[in-house]
């Protein structure tokens, strides 16, 4: 067993609003954001995690949220400086941050670039105002395209621009005619996903009438092919990239490797190469209580049972278009492939959703699409 890369991921819970499709741990701004108090306790947050990893250094760090461009560039910039002090950071740590175009006024971009920010991802969902207003998004056509510009202009050394598929009563054409838009603005990296209605959501309780099957298959079919003619290349099940911008952070996620978790609610996985273990942790998830709690902010600590490894361990990495080392396998969860486990590989290659050779597994196109199918393999 070895220790994978090792990440950091920072969340920063408030919104202006709570969009009707989101399960984020995320809350609308009432009042002000208590930003001084908050980085307070992440920093505080991180002082007690960085107790499980020595001196290992920290690869990537990514501030979600909510909507972390809700912060001051200055309030960004003593977060990451918090990091330095308090953890090993790499010299060329990709640091992300998601940013929403109806929080960023001009200039803005340039700002949290000279805070430390060398990789944006801008929430921008869709080009339609009709389409952004069923969504509860609070920019609109023109300031999408203009927080895409801004990002070029501020000279973030990449970005991603987030677009959903499979809106309400969405056409195909629609959908191309977005992904089109996106494409034209030139940036490095496109998060293309299918809008889901999640539990626990406004869309959920009433469910707005989305495309049918046939129409969403096409949407991915026809944007799959627009997106390679454009010079993007998939390496993850909603995930596009030019050369040399995938998102490091992510995966880091995908190929199993560790993370920290500071901020409301945020999971955090670390392995133990010398104990054999690896431990998931999930912080409290409600800024009130995270914000009054004594020290430690935990609300669980669980070490990953050995049955659930190989599910944890595919779950993830089968998101990936690149193969998979089978070697992986064991020096990532410590465990030999087990009969079960090998019996469930084989299941899943007389499906031809997965290939397998000597030293790779590789998910085949057909199990990209049924991934569902793929993992109940190894449930």
């Amino acid at each position: 067993m070895r220790n994978p890369p090792l990440s950091l991921y920072v969340h920063i819970p408030w919104c202006v609003q709570k969009c009707p499709y989101c399960d984020f741990n995320s809350h609308g701004v009432k009042s002000s954001i208590p930003e001084s108090a908050y980085v307070a306790h992440l920093l505080d947050d991180l002082t007690q995690d960085a107790k499980q990893i020595g001196q290992r250094e920290i690869e990537t760090i990514f501030i979600g949220g909510g909507t972390p461009s809700l912060f001051s560039p200055e309030g960004i910039a003593q977060i990451l400086e918090g990091v330095r002090d308090r953890a090993n950071l790499a010299k060329n740590a990709e640091i992300t941050m998601e940013a929403n175009p109806g929080t960023l006024e001009s200039g803005r971009f340039a700002a949290f670039r000279q805070a430390g920010i060398n990789r944006l991802s801008v929430g921008v969902q869709s080009f339609q105002t009709a389409h952004l207003k069923v969504l509860g998004r609070i920019h609109d056509a023109t300031q999408a395209i203009n927080g895409i510009k801004q990002a070029h202009d501020a000279g973030v050394p990449t970005f991603n621009l987030d677009l959903m598929h499979g809106l309400p009563e969405q056409s195909l054409d629609n959908a191309l005619n977005d992904l089109n838009t996106a494409i034209d603005l030139n940036p490095y990296h496109l998060s293309w996903y299918q809008l889901t209605i999640e539990p626990n959501t406004p869309f959920y309780s009433k469910p707005p009438e989305l495309p049918d099957d046939d129409i969403l298959w096409e949407i991915q079919q026809q944007g799959h092919a627009r997106l390679q003619q454009a010079g993007y290349t998939q390496y993850e099940i909603s995930a596009y990239a030019k050369s040399g911008h995938q998102c490091a952070h992510n995966l880091n996620y995908w190929r199993f490797g560790d993370y920290l978790g500071i901020g409301c609610g945020a999971h955090g996985k670390i392995t133990d190469s010398d104990n054999g273990t690896i431990t998931r942790t999930v912080k409290v998830k409600h800024p009130r209580g995270y914000m009054t709690l004594d020290r430690p902010y935990l609300d669980s600590i669980t070490q990953v049972a050995k049955d659930d490894l190989p599910f944890e361990f595919f779950m993830n990495r089968f998101r990936l278009v690149e193969p998979c080392p089978i070697e992986d396998y064991e020096a990532l969860t410590g465990e030999a492939l087990s009969k079960p486990v090998l019996s469930s590989l084989e299941d899943a290659a007389r499906q031809e959703l997965l290939e397998v050779n000597a030293n790779y597994w590789t998910v085949t196109p057909k199990g990209r699409r049924y991934l569902n199918s793929l993992l109940s393999c190894f449930v």
